[in-house]
């Protein structure tokens, strides 16, 4: 008999009094929606509204503005008389928004290679520093989660604003190929050393050579999506 399989619970808490429920709800399901392996299974994330109002201690009706608002940036869609999804990228979806992103990351990098303060720099190697004693193959879930704030910490360091915003709601997309990824084909390898010779060209100040490796390292994400394919078609 064939297991049906288990729908996935997403991880909220509950929340506090306040005159703004709507967008305590919206901050709470929105952190919690960008924390979620959206691609590492082909189960569909849907969200029961009665769950989460008890789950945040709310009544429906900041929630359901809550999702409107979610909508509208792209993170769940509604099916009619199906409920509320989680948004899940396809293929060829996803490798755009991975090309946009390497071209935004990339600037950003030339930025920081300009800007950025040594404190912030050193902050970057020491992400790395307990997977330089063992492999971070041997931590993977440790490791994705270095290599997703290395990523955060590059787009921050180069001081723009507007591409801060403008990889926001990309950024739900991206940790989630990058958690599934870093799985796949000795990643977690290639990807620490790619990440020290990034940061090197940061700490030489060296625009050129950094706005490159962040860009052909980001590109051979899009490179393994395109390769594997495991994702919505």
């Amino acid at each position: 008999m064939d297991q049906v399989a288990e729908t996935p619970k997403l991880n909220v808490e509950p929340l506090g009094a306040s005159s703004s429920l709507r967008a305590l709800a919206y901050d709470a399901l929105k952190r919690a929606i960008t924390e979620m392996d959206i691609y590492g299974s082909s189960t569909d994330f849907r969200l029961d509204e009665r769950q989460l109002s008890e789950d945040l201690g709310v009544s429906r009706t900041p929630i359901r503005e809550a999702m409107t608002v979610l909508e509208q940036e792209g993170f769940v869609r509604s099916v009619p008389r199906r409920g509320i999804f989680v948004v899940r990228k396809t293929k060829r979806q996803l490798v755009e928004m991975i090309t946009v992103w390497a071209a935004l990351e990339s600037m950003a990098a030339r930025l920081a290679a300009a800007h950025a303060s040594t404190a912030d720099l050193n902050g970057l190697r020491r992400l790395f520093n307990e997977f330089e004693v063992e492999p971070p193959g041997a931590h993977v879930h440790e490791y994705s989660q270095a290599n997703i704030a290395f990523h955060q910490a590059i787009i921050r360091m180069g001081g723009s604003a507007l591409i801060v915003d403008m990889t926001e709601n990309l950024f739900l997309h991206m940790r989630a190929i990058r958690t599934v990824s870093i799985r796949q084909e000795n990643r977690s390898e290639r990807s620490m050393q790619e990440h020290m010779a990034i940061i090197d060209a940061l700490e030489a100040r060296d625009p050129d050579l950094a706005e490159r490796l962040v860009r052909e390292h980001t590109m051979a994400l899009a490179a393994l999506v395109e390769k594997h394919g495991q994702f919505p078609e």
